[in-house]
């Protein structure tokens, strides 16, 4: 399968990387750097294999450029997976407004354009295909801090279903992955008493992993999965 995902080069993003490489698929993905991790996926793997660009994911015309080279040299885009995102550790009062700007346009505005130019390419194709997003509980619950960032959240589920039933007919599905709390830079912000506290009011007292979210991602890859317009939540029972 040819995969293209965004911001893959560290966290859950490199995670999904890497691990998609190991099962043989080929993936693609940029990031505003290259990092060392990057270098090693490059040195591992040959160019037919995986392809990386340095790309801030607000420079439309270079998105635009990436995701053509991407269907020309792999011959075909069958996933896209939609995970760039920036966090948030400032009350809605104490946030600058060109910070809630530029989360909205990376998490929400970037997604949103990045994704019409795959699903052009995927049309032309008349593949199946798959978009997931990956979303977040801060989508489904409340968190003090994260408004913002929450409301890009919620706006990828609107958009997974409303795109769902635009695609269904062409045979690409579109769902959402929404994790709970996990190693991150984004949960890296929180302090151990509130991780602490995040794990108490979890069902499974535990935060997730990212092989947990790769396995769900995994369970969507399947050929023939006649599932679209939902959204998974990976979050140890946080949410219930």
């Amino acid at each position: 399968m040819n995969i293209l995902i965004s911001g893959g080069s560290k966290g859950l993003g490199l995670f999904l990387v890497s691990n998609l490489l190991k099962q043989g698929h080929n993936v693609a993905t940029f990031a505003r750097g290259k990092t060392s991790d990057i270098f090693e996926l490059e040195s591992k793997y040959s160019s037919a294999q995986f392809l990386f660009n340095e790309i801030d994911v607000q420079d439309y015309s270079k998105l635009k450029l990436f995701v053509t080279d991407v269907k020309n040299d792999f011959g075909s885009i069958n996933c896209l997976v939609n995970n760039a995102a920036i966090g948030q550790d400032h009350l809605l009062s104490g946030i600058k407004d060109e910070e809630i700007v530029k989360i909205i346009s990376i998490n929400l505005t970037s997604t949103i354009i990045l994704t019409k130019y795959v699903v052009k390419k995927m049309l032309i194709s008349n593949e199946k295909a798959q978009i997931i997003n990956i979303s977040s509980i801060c989508a489904e619950k409340g968190f003090t801090g994260l408004t913002a960032y929450s409301a890009t959240k919620g706006g990828l589920l609107s958009f997974t279903r409303s795109l769902a039933r635009e695609l269904g007919a062409r045979k690409i599905m579109v769902n959402s992955i929404s994790p709970g709390f996990f190693e991150s830079e984004m949960s890296a912000i929180l302090s151990d008493e509130q991780l602490q506290i995040i794990k108490r009011r979890t069902a499974s007292g535990e935060l997730v992993s990212s092989e947990q979210i790769f396995k769900q991602l995994n369970f969507l890859l399947q050929p023939n999965l006649n599932i679209t317009g939902q959204n998974f939540v990976v979050d140890g029972g946080s949410t219930i």
